[in-house]
């Protein structure tokens, strides 16, 4: 089965983007969990990590301009913005959306999934990157290139489904050093993983990561738009 992104998205000469939906709610996970905080959803993803929650981010969605996104986003009078998908980065006019509302004033964040380069990203914003472990069925996508681009402004950020995924997490970090670059993020799949025994892993191992709950999940479940 195909799961790329339509060239028609990824390859849009123009200067819009396929938006799926932009929304207000908190934000629920990374260092700026709790903030109210717009969201900017894009359409399509190359990957299907087999607990994906936005699936239907997949397809459909429709073109807009970036003005109009840009104009909307601000209407909700609010500091952080969120640009997420999907895969955002799959489609390459998401760069100069994230320029421009650093240019607008914005605390803009980044969510991918360190499949596609990075290194175009606006210095200003904050990549959110999530690494694919074993048990999501695309650890296969990770990018390693991108872990050296890291700063003290990023987020890295895991999603384990069980014990297997715990211990290569553990192993990544330290190979890495990542807690040397940027803040270092354990969640628990919520189906899969009970969040006790998580955090009791890191405690045991002296882990230097963050135990983090996804808050939007805990308040809204898969809910679209919240």
């Amino acid at each position: 089965m195909d799961f790329s992104v339509p060239s028609e998205i990824v390859q849009s000469s123009l200067d819009r983007l396929k938006i799926t939906e932009v929304f207000l709610s908190l934000q629920g996970e990374a260092d700026a969990v709790g903030w109210p905080t717009v969201f900017v959803r894009l359409t399509g993803c190359p990957l299907r990590c087999q607990y994906c929650d936005t699936a239907y981010a997949f397809h459909g969605g429709k073109w807009r301009e970036i003005d109009d996104i840009l104009a909307e986003v601000a209407g909700y009078g609010v500091r952080h913005v969120c640009v997420t998908g999907g895969e955002p980065l799959a489609q390459k006019r998401c760069i100069g959306l994230l320029k421009r509302l650093c240019d607008a004033g914005h605390d803009v964040s980044l969510e991918t999934s360190g499949a596609i380069d990075i290194a175009a990203v606006d210095p200003r914003v904050s990549r959110v990157l999530d690494i694919k472990t074993p048990g999501s069925a695309e650890a296969g996508r990770n990018r390693w290139e991108n872990l050296p681009l890291l700063t003290a402004r990023d987020q890295v950020k895991f999603v384990l489904c069980g014990r297997a995924d715990y211990e290569w997490a553990r192993d990544v970090v330290r190979e890495h050093g990542l807690d040397q670059r940027c803040d270092v993020l354990f969640s628990p799949s919520k189906s899969e993983l009970p969040a006790r025994d998580l955090a009791d892993w890191i405690v045991a191992d002296r882990l230097p990561v963050r135990f983090q709950m996804q808050l939007h999940k805990l308040l809204w479940n898969d809910e679209p738009g919240r």
